[in-house]
């Protein structure tokens, strides 16, 4: 009788034991929970795109509280952060770490000194190529791992370019920089040379939208400089003072199904937003770069900008320079997925980058007929002179 009780007081104790126990973790789960929605809430606000914005913070439990890690760019999202934290009385330990990184020492800038260099998605050259960068483009410097570091360009796009890909500079060099006078490539591609004569040695290759400093204005050739000081010529023929090139600026439909087709036959590049190779946003981005407009990176993004012209295939609608996108409807159950997109160059047809840059027709009798992306299209926005938040115009942002 007493080994009885004995044994239902002992199992009575176990079992009160276990629900204590139960219960704790419980409430350590439900706290870490609600730290990971405070995490999640902040990114959501803040960062809702990671493409352009950067709040990747984790939280770890430990005796004290939690210690919170990770780097963002965005200090105001931190600060939302740690007050939330605060309001309840979560307890932490900061260990998030402020981008730019205080290892670069300053050198917190930069400009890309290729004629094209490569964005990735990590910092390795097996990783995705997910945008690239022109020369002459200004970078925000953030971070270096080996001897890659972590950018952003000025459509606020974030990528790990290789050290050779970038001049590194600090504040005072690179407001040097951007204050001299420039010069632009605005052929498709070609070289620079060592002297006023095509003949010489060359010293670099160029594509359109390269962006030099400018030395001397004279005889049919422009002396430039690059931005780790290299020193060279371009034919006049092929480029332009940059202001001048700026004044010029039309934003009319025609320069930009002009320009569209100086790119007809470029391969198709996943990543690609240069002249020697393009994706289809890369292509819609690089016509626009060359017509003094700078449009978000990828066509996900680009479909939030400017006004809706049509979403019920009223091609009659649509004049050059409206950008086509194409994908996945929403459903019930999925939500819309953008793919592609395309530039309409009228007379019913489009232009894009599938292969290569090419022309393709809406006109189901034509033996071009587009059927595959005419069964997938979702809608045509407008953006030449349009206004929006990822929209800038060269004319009026010192970007260069």
């Amino acid at each position: 009788m007493k080994f009885t009780h004995s044994l239902k007081t002992g199992m009575l104790h176990l079992a009160l034991t276990s629900l204590l126990c139960i219960s704790c973790q419980q409430e350590k789960a439900e706290e870490a929970n609600k730290v990971d929605s405070i995490i999640n809430s902040v990114k959501e606000t803040y960062a809702p795109d990671k493409r352009v914005a950067l709040f990747d913070i984790q939280s770890e439990k430990n005796s004290s509280g939690y210690v919170i890690k990770g780097k963002t760019n965005l200090p105001e999202a931190l600060s939302a952060f740690k007050k939330e934290l605060d309001s309840q009385k979560i307890a932490y330990t900061d260990s998030i770490e402020v981008l730019p990184s205080q290892k670069l020492e300053g050198m917190i800038y930069g400009v890309i000194n290729n004629s094209v260099a490569n964005l990735r998605s990590k910092p390795a050259h097996s990783a995705e190529l997910v945008t690239q960068g022109t020369l002459g483009m200004p970078l925000n410097v953030y971070q270096k791992e080996r001897s890659w570091y972590l950018i952003q360009t000025p459509d606020n796009y974030l990528g790990w370019v290789d050290g050779g890909g970038i001049e590194l500079m600090n504040k005072e060099d690179f407001d040097a920089w951007q204050a001299t006078d420039k010069a632009i490539y605005t052929n498709t591609y070609g070289k620079s040379y060592t002297s006023a004569d095509v003949g010489s040695e060359v010293v670099s290759d160029v594509v359109a939208g390269n962006i030099f400093s400018l030395i001397t204005d004279s005889g049919n050739f422009y002396q430039i400089k690059y931005p780790d000081g290299r020193e060279a010529y371009l034919p006049k023929e092929e480029a332009n003072t940059f202001n001048e090139w700026k004044s010029g600026l039309a934003f009319t439909k025609e320069s930009l199904v002009e320009t569209s087709k100086t790119m007809l036959g470029v391969p198709y590049l996943w990543g690609g937003t240069s002249t020697k190779g393009v994706d289809c946003s890369g292509f819609t981005k690089t016509v626009y770069l060359m017509n003094g407009m700078i449009i978000p990176r990828d066509a996900s993004q680009q479909i939030h900008e400017g006004t809706l012209v049509d979403d019920s295939k009223d091609f009659d609608k649509l004049i050059a320079g409206d950008l086509l996108f194409f994908g996945r409807k929403a459903t019930d159950s999925t939500s819309e997925r953008v793919i592609h997109v395309g530039m309409w160059i009228g007379d019913n047809k489009f232009i894009h980058s599938a292969g290569n840059v090419h022309i393709s027709t809406m006109d189901q009798d034509s033996d071009n007929f587009d059927e595959y992306n005419y069964n997938r299209y979702l809608r045509t926005k407008r953006i030449l002179n349009e206004t929006g938040e990822g929209l800038l115009y060269l004319t009026k942002e010192d970007v260069f």
